[in-house]
């Protein structure tokens, strides 16, 4: 029998999940360390995140990504980074606004 959509995006969230608590209970000092997600492009905690063909995605991201191949949506992490780029751009626009009030007050 197949999976409906819906079982199989709760069956990644939930393992996507366990990711993430399984990387705080081998090492709850994960939870204090931070990097920018390689496709959203926001600061974000270590915990659940994977690294795909050298980009480190957060978990929300990992969440993305493995439900995308779940469903034959997406072949590649690559695909992923592609289709997150207005995300990051935004980040960044938004980062360079705050900069430029920061410096005019």
């Amino acid at each position: 029998m197949t999976k409906s959509k819906e079982e199989i995006v709760e069956e990644m969230q939930a393992v996507v999940a366990q990711m993430r608590q399984d990387d705080i209970d081998d090492n709850p000092a994960c939870l204090d360390e931070f990097f920018v997600c390689d496709a959203c492009g926001e600061e974000k905690c270590l915990a659940g995140s994977i690294e795909y063909d050298g980009y480190r995605l957060c978990n929300d991201c990992v969440l993305i990504a493995e439900t995308g191949f779940a469903l034959n949506k997406i072949k590649s992490i690559d695909e992923v980074i592609s289709a997150m780029e207005p995300k990051r751009l935004e980040k960044l626009c938004n980062i360079i606004k705050e900069e430029e009030k920061k410096q005019s007050n």
